[in-house]
């Protein structure tokens, strides 16, 4: 037999859900003002991640009655420990960075759109003239380069008569060993 929609658990676990839902409210306010601006900046994938999965433990501690409260509140408090010790060790060592942050990425070069670094970035044409347009700049030429930033962000760097030796803000991008010679 189906088993029933169940609308209504009666008022001691509306009671429960409701203190849970302010505890947790409180725990996330909390760790927002602890970690700072940036659980609530431009992400980078590895943030996105981290507060995906604090938003999910939230919703079960607050829901799930199989998931005891207190349980769901230590593996937040664990996962924002573990975030802190991460962009920690990703400010200090050139190795936390690479492992835990992806690399810019050079997408076009003096209008020349780099294919194999788009496919990879499953990155269109339209999406990076849609961001030559949001420069106001209306033709492929009228960029140096087009860069895939860490956090999904296209970045136009406007056309001048400068190199990737001058450039030196993009040191960090990958890019075609072709185009840095």
């Amino acid at each position: 037999m189906a088993e029933a929609i169940n609308l209504w658990s009666g008022w001691p676990r509306m009671v429960e859900v409701a203190l849970n839902a302010v505890l947790f409210f409180v725990l996330i306010v909390a760790l927002v003002r602890i970690v700072g601006k940036r659980a609530t900046s431009q992400f980078n994938n590895f943030d996105w991640i981290i507060n995906i999965a604090v938003g999910s433990l939230a919703a079960s501690g607050i829901l799930l009655k199989n998931v005891a409260t207190l349980d769901a509140v230590l593996a937040i408090l664990v996962i924002a420990a573990c975030q802190y010790l991460a962009t920690f060790w990703v400010r200090k060592t050139e190795l936390g960075s690479r492992v835990v942050k992806a690399r810019p990425t050079l997408l076009t070069h003096k209008s020349e759109f780099l294919r194999d670094a788009m496919a990879k970035a499953r990155i269109s044409e339209a999406e990076i003239r849609a961001a030559l347009r949001r420069e106001g700049i209306h033709d492929d030429a009228g960029a140096n380069w087009v860069i895939l930033e860490t956090n999904g962000e296209l970045t136009v760097i406007p056309a001048r008569d400068v190199t990737l030796d001058d450039a030196s803000a993009l040191e960090d991008v990958g890019m075609p060993e072709r185009v840095r010679n």
